[in-house]
């Protein structure tokens, strides 16, 4: 009689080593990879101080979802630039070491060859559907690896910061601004 699948461990002690090995050795090279071939540059998009052009594909493409039902679909577009605007003045205020790993995050998910297997975008981040990041979104606030689990809340974090620090987006929430001094 055959074991169930059940009764049998999904991987073995030198199962999970071999992965973890592979997938650290993959990482490495994309990342070597993208310092080398000149992707993971430090100059900021022409109007912004620490956005970089890469960043902005994706953020442009993952603010709507991240936005949908705190802002109409005709102020859509004002909302994501300056959410934009926001998240560029918040991002230009951390720390060193701060930024340094924000920007690691966003190398991350701008590079094609890890942007397919951590995300399941397989193609540019323009070109995915709202039910595709929104996939995403969910993929890594419920995963198993505690470091992409951090990569969501980082996300959620800076852009939610960026957008309710906002006047425009105070009337959906309630909140009737400073009071006058």
């Amino acid at each position: 009689m055959n074991p169930s699948l059940s009764d049998t461990p999904a991987f073995s002690r030198r199962g999970l080593l071999k992965l973890s090995l592979g997938a650290s050795a993959f990482l490495a090279t994309a990342g070597l990879g993208a310092s080398l071939s000149g992707c993971s540059t430090d100059v900021a998009q022409s109007g912004f101080a620490t956005l970089r052009s890469g960043d902005l594909l994706f953020l442009r493409a993952l603010l709507p979802v991240m936005l949908d039902g705190a802002v109409a679909t005709e102020h859509m577009p004002a909302a994501v630039d300056g959410t934009l605007k926001s998240l560029d003045y918040n991002l230009d205020h951390l720390s060193p070491e701060m930024l340094k790993l924000t920007r690691q995050l966003f190398d991350v998910l701008g590079m094609a060859v890890t942007r397919g297997p951590l995300t399941g975008i397989w193609g540019s981040w323009e070109n995915a559907s709202a039910d595709e990041l929104r996939h995403f979104l969910d993929r890594w606030e419920n995963s198993s690896l505690s470091l992409l689990r951090m990569g969501h809340s980082s996300l959620l974090q800076l852009v939610m910061m960026a957008w309710y620090g906002r006047k425009e987006s105070w009337a959906h929430c309630g909140y009737p601004g400073p009071p006058t001094v």
